[in-house]
């Protein structure tokens, strides 16, 4: 059930939640949760019992007004209504073009729902249930992989799929795995643990044991696709950016009947030797106008980790930015430096 607003003016409104206990949820511990939305939104909310009173400019009211009514009914749902929520919710309703209907999208594994937390997440889910090839690319922490993997697991559990096929290039071992120690699996573990923290994340251990020993779910490196035709599948090829272009189009073209991928990376990370351009990058130039092919690319307003690591991205983006533009910068000590080329491979 909805709440029902008792009262509307141009620079207030009033809200009355049904059930007390959800509306104690939704305010949050000392009321956390309200005093986060009138941050962000330059709002005063006044809560009392099950009723808050909203004060500020009538954009700001309706918006706010347009948060604590999505709030409330993911707790009708069932869902958590925490501060990853919140700022979830606000993230959507602030950006350009935002809708808070895109927090409705969900993602359901056997051990959490799974919600968008930006605008360009929305996105990519719903760029990943329209075609079978999707390119999302961007920072770290924009949950590019993460939603992959919950996309692939929800597939495999409702029968949608018959397997999972994780895969990463290993480039700091080059490749060239033989001089590890360890029988194959220890040796590209350490390479593909992201991948396993995610499918812990989405499934309960016993079952991912048990899907892993028959074969539903691979984790693999990307040297190990040569030759394969993955039907069936749902295909994820993390850290892209660190394929060559032999490798980028031996992997894309793996791609077999009732399959879908996703290709994930980030091209301001690229580890390959100097002179050797990303495969992703080529690939996502040369498939430009390809039918069938989805591209989505985050950035620092994606980051959902710590709030300081949007921070961090977007001041390495800016300095990417003016290097690249040759400008001039001030080194410690009040010394000149002259522009950098800014050569891209």
């Amino acid at each position: 059930m909805k709440p029902r607003a008792v009262g509307d003016a141009a620079t207030s409104a009033q809200l009355t939640f049904a059930d007390n206990r959800l509306a104690l949820q939704l305010f949050g511990s000392h009321h956390q949760n309200l005093a986060r939305i009138e941050q962000k939104l330059d709002v005063t909310v006044h809560a009392r019992g099950n009723e808050v009173t909203i004060t500020g400019a009538a954009d700001a009211v309706a918006g706010t007004r347009h948060v604590l009514e999505g709030l409330y009914a993911r707790l009708e749902q069932g869902h958590a209504v925490g501060r990853e929520e919140v700022n979830a919710v606000l993230r959507m309703v602030t950006a350009p073009g935002g809708n808070i209907s895109d927090a409705e999208l969900t993602i359901r594994t056997r051990n959490r729902y799974i919600s968008p937390r930006s605008t360009v997440q929305a996105e990519y889910i719903r760029a990943i249930d329209r075609v079978e090839l999707v390119f999302g690319e961007g920072p770290a922490g924009t949950g590019k992989t993460y939603l992959a993997v919950a996309k692939a697991v929800e597939r495999l559990v409702n029968g949608d799929v018959d397997r999972i096929i994780l895969s990463r290039p290993a480039v700091e071992a080059g490749e060239q795995l033989g001089f590890l120690p360890g029988d194959m699996r220890e040796k590209v573990d350490p390479y593909l643990r992201p991948l396993y923290d995610a499918l812990y994340d989405m499934l309960p251990a016993t079952q991912v044991v048990k899907r892993l020993e028959n074969g539903e779910i691979e984790v693999a490196p990307l040297a190990f696709m040569r030759g394969r035709t993955l039907a069936n599948a749902f295909v994820i090829l993390d850290e892209a950016q660190n394929t060559t272009a032999v490798q980028m189009k031996m992997f894309l073209t793996r791609l077999g009947e009732n399959s879908s991928m996703v290709i994930t990376g980030d091209l301001s990370q690229v580890d390959l030797p100097t002179g050797v351009r990303s495969g992703m990058r080529e690939a996502m130039e040369t498939l430009a106008d390809v039918k069938g092919v989805a591209f989505v690319k985050f950035s620092h307003v994606d980051v959902v980790r710590h709030p300081l690591v949007s921070e961090i991205v977007r001041a390495y983006d800016a300095a990417e930015h003016r290097r690249k533009q040759g400008a001039r910068y001030e080194k410690p000590g009040g010394v000149k430096g002259a522009p950098d080329s800014g050569a891209d491979v």
